[in-house]
């Protein structure tokens, strides 16, 4: 067989649940696939969604390290700049950067100090 490699999650660490559903689902537009603890008081482990990016957000202890970097490939750079613009989230207020590289780069941080990077390639002459 083959190796074929389909896929990677990011997992991302967060340390309060109300927080991380107020940035990745009201503010970036995310929706919960899926909800987990071991039990009541169990760290919260949690996959979220959104067309066809997907992150993990978790409580646990070494599941990841604040201040993580996810680049992310997509189209519409500038309708996301917009729709998160008219949410007036107070905590954010990115812009779109050109790159040298050829990207249209928009950049948001997470409460917990994880970095989202949202790009674009550039089209055109």
């Amino acid at each position: 067989m083959t190796v074929r490699l389909d896929r990677a999650i990011p997992i991302l660490r967060i340390f309060d649940v109300a927080k991380a559903r107020e940035f990745y689902l009201d503010y970036l537009g995310f929706s919960v696939e899926f909800e987990h603890r071991f039990h009541d008081d169990a760290p919260l482990f949690m996959g979220v969604v959104r067309d066809g990016l997907q992150l993990f957000l978790s409580e646990h202890h070494g599941d990841g390290s604040p201040g993580a970097h996810v680049r992310i490939d997509m189209q519409g750079v500038e309708e996301l700049h917009d729709e998160l613009a008219a949410k007036g989230y107070r905590y954010m207020n990115p812009g779109i950067r050109e790159q040298e590289w050829g990207t249209r780069d928009l950049g948001v941080i997470d409460p917990f100090g994880n970095h989202l990077i949202f790009s674009e390639p550039i089209t055109g002459p």
